[in-house]
């Protein structure tokens, strides 16, 4: 059967690609789940021979690639609430993980839900993104912390996957913490992640990606490292939580090693920003959790834009740093609290975000040959993005060629 061959036209175009181009009267035209062309108006090809156009006048509303919320939390049970009562009375994220809260309080709540309790839990959070016109989605484990927990939380993801007209990336974090039957023995933790559960869940088609927590709370530079060479010799992309809290270095590590991306980055220095623009590692940014964990200390945006790093910005979707499912919201923050600006807020939850995730070939740009998904916006200029607070301007989400209900 004949792919239908769609024109969307009359549409202010906002392609995201490199140069943040804008096309004031613009069209795309699309073949199934695939742009065939983007461009003015007045130049859209003519329709192959015996062919003809589906049109869709969008009334000149501004359109954007589908957007990518690229490192989450999102799915858990349970919720830590408490925890941030207790930050507003002075403790410290911490304090809070050393008492045994933070990760391990929702590492049991996990431990003891079952995989449809823990779909339910998480799918209003991924909802929640999908209603704002988010198209893809990074989720991680890390609350599990067995193999069998761990495997729960990754087939989770893969069946909100099967469930929802999202693109879901799977990343295996279970070197977020040590958990409570390796207490005292990191190394022999990793070494049990890297011989059993890496070989394991990657034969299981499982993990798209591995992370760690690299921090004076998590995991050691050298232990990170060994994680990392497990995941190249299986071949998987590599990610860091890096310099959130302190710095350890990680984020020098990472980069040695061709990092999809080091996240947060609070404490990272000049040299760091260096050493990611030298290795394409994208800087992702999480305001949500620097928010809400009260910190004062930001990254190093000016250093970071002068030596030409990608920066992207996420949700970081997850029930102790950031219980936030809008990346809407998250645009605002990152231009108000780390001074990004509107443009670069749009390429940090579409390009950027999509280099982070590795899909930039196919994903994040309006352009021919990427996948047919984008959003038409009721806004009148697409400042309005990281703009409006408390409101969705989000008019109709089109995902592979498709109109959503």
């Amino acid at each position: 059967m004949t792919e239908s061959l769609k024109l969307w036209r009359n549409a202010r175009l906002a392609t995201c690609n490199d140069s943040m181009q804008a096309i004031g009267r613009g069209a795309l035209l699309t073949r199934g789940a695939r742009i065939e062309w983007v461009g003015a108006e007045a130049d859209v090809p003519a329709a192959p021979a015996g062919d003809t156009y589906e049109r869709h006048d969008l009334g000149g509303a501004w359109v954007t690639p589908g957007l990518i919320d690229c490192h989450t939390h999102l799915v858990f049970a349970g919720t830590r609430a408490n925890e941030y009562a207790q930050r507003l009375r002075g403790s410290s994220y911490a304090e809070i993980a050393r008492s045994g809260g933070g990760i391990l309080s929702t590492m049991r709540a996990v431990r003891s839900a079952s995989p449809q309790e823990l779909f339910e839990a998480s799918a209003p959070r991924l909802e929640a993104l999908l209603a704002e016109g988010v198209t893809t989605v990074e989720i991680k484990s890390g609350y599990g912390l067995t193999l069998a927990d761990e495997a729960k939380m990754l087939r989770t993801a893969r069946a909100l996957e099967q469930a929802y007209p999202v693109t879901i990336k799977t990343t295996l974090l279970a070197a977020h913490t040590v958990p409570p039957e390796f207490t005292g023995r990191a190394d022999a933790y990793i070494d049990t992640i890297v011989e059993e559960w890496l070989p394991e869940l990657t034969s299981e088609g499982l993990i798209d990606a591995v992370d760690v927590f690299c921090e004076s709370i998590g995991f050691s530079v050298a232990q990170s490292e060994r994680l990392f060479d497990a995941a190249r010799a299986l071949h998987l992309p590599v990610k860091m939580h890096a310099e959130q809290l302190t710095n350890l270095g990680g984020t020098q590590m990472a980069t040695r090693h061709r990092a999809l991306s080091c996240d947060h980055l609070e404490y990272a220095t000049e040299e760091d920003a260096a050493a990611l623009a030298y290795a394409g590692t994208v800087a992702v940014l999480l305001p949500v959790a620097f928010y809400c964990l009260a910190d004062d200390h930001k990254p190093p945006i000016a250093a970071l834009r002068a030596a030409g790093v990608r920066m992207a910005i996420a949700s970081d979707c997850n029930p102790g740093s950031a219980p936030a499912s809008s990346l809407l919201l998250t645009m605002s923050m990152a231009t108000r609290l780390f001074g990004l600006t509107s443009e670069e807020a749009l390429a940090g939850v579409t390009r950027n975000a999509a280099r982070a995730l590795g899909v930039h070939s196919e994903r994040g740009i309006l352009a021919a040959g990427h996948a047919a998904d984008f959003v038409i916006w009721n806004v009148r200029s697409i400042e309005e993005l990281g703009y409006w607070i408390g409101f969705n301007p989000r008019r109709t989400v089109v995902r592979a060629g498709r109109i959503l209900p």
